[in-house]
């Protein structure tokens, strides 16, 4: 029975080093390769999203969303239940969710002036930033306070800052719906394609190299015009019998 013990013991082992040799192997092959490739390549193949994007905006707005909200929760449970530590760690998510507000802010002008939209979305567009807007002024006004007060609020005035939060968070709400609608709904900084449906009845392409491509969904350059409309007039005869 021992030596039953020992020799799963011992296979087990060995599979374990066999599966570390292999991550180690696989790591050795993958810096390798970072070494042989431009930064470019690089970037391409280890985060292919980012680098196909056109602003680095809706990469940024993530961290500002999860800090401020982070910090509403930790400040909320910490003044419920009278944890003053909790306060402190509330105030770093709301430093870092406003040092993020601030890039993203700036990465929302400069995505607003570079991406083509219509004047449907223009609006929105529009609304979007004020909110962006109010949100770092709102972040930074907190952040002032908790500094100024070395994050020692008394309860009647931590009571504003809540409200003061609650409505920061409100703010984040309203602001990611507006960017969600112009992506999901608008297709804004959207390269969309469409597949082609291909009919049982109709005959196959065997040219493999454009029978799979997607077709670009690309705006018409001039208004559709409706089909002409041909009026003709027929003469019946009409035979009456009594």
């Amino acid at each position: 029975m021992m030596n039953n013990f020992l020799s799963f013991q011992i296979h087990g082992g060995n599979d374990l080093l066999v599966v570390i040799a292999e991550s180690i192997s696989s790591i050795l092959t993958f810096f390798d390769n970072i070494s042989i490739q431009s930064p470019e390549k690089f970037l391409n193949s280890v985060l292919p999203g980012v680098s196909g994007l056109d602003n680095i905006h809706p990469l940024l707005v993530h961290f500002p969303i999860a800090f401020l909200s982070i910090f509403f929760v930790v400040d909320l449970v910490a003044t419920l239940v009278k944890k003053h530590q909790w306060h402190q760690v509330a105030s770093w998510f709301l430093y870092f969710g406003t040092i993020g507000s601030l890039f993203t802010v700036v990465a929302g002008f400069i995505a607003a002036n570079s991406v083509e939209h219509g004047e449907n979305v223009h609006e929105i567009m529009e609304h979007h930033e004020h909110i962006g807007v109010s949100i770092l002024i709102l972040a930074l006004i907190l952040s002032t306070w908790r500094i100024i007060t070395g994050g020692i609020i008394p309860p009647v005035a931590n009571t504003l800052h809540l409200i003061l939060s609650a409505l920061l968070c409100s703010l984040i709400l309203l602001g990611a719906d507006l960017g969600a609608m112009m992506v999901y709904q608008y297709g804004v900084a959207v390269k969309a394609v469409r597949p082609v449906a291909v009919s049982e009845n109709m005959p196959q392409n065997t040219n493999t190299s454009t029978s799979n491509a997607p077709v670009p969904i690309t705006p018409s350059s001039s208004p559709i015009e409706p089909p002409a409309h041909h009026h003709h007039h027929h003469k019946h005869a009409h035979n009456h019998t009594h």
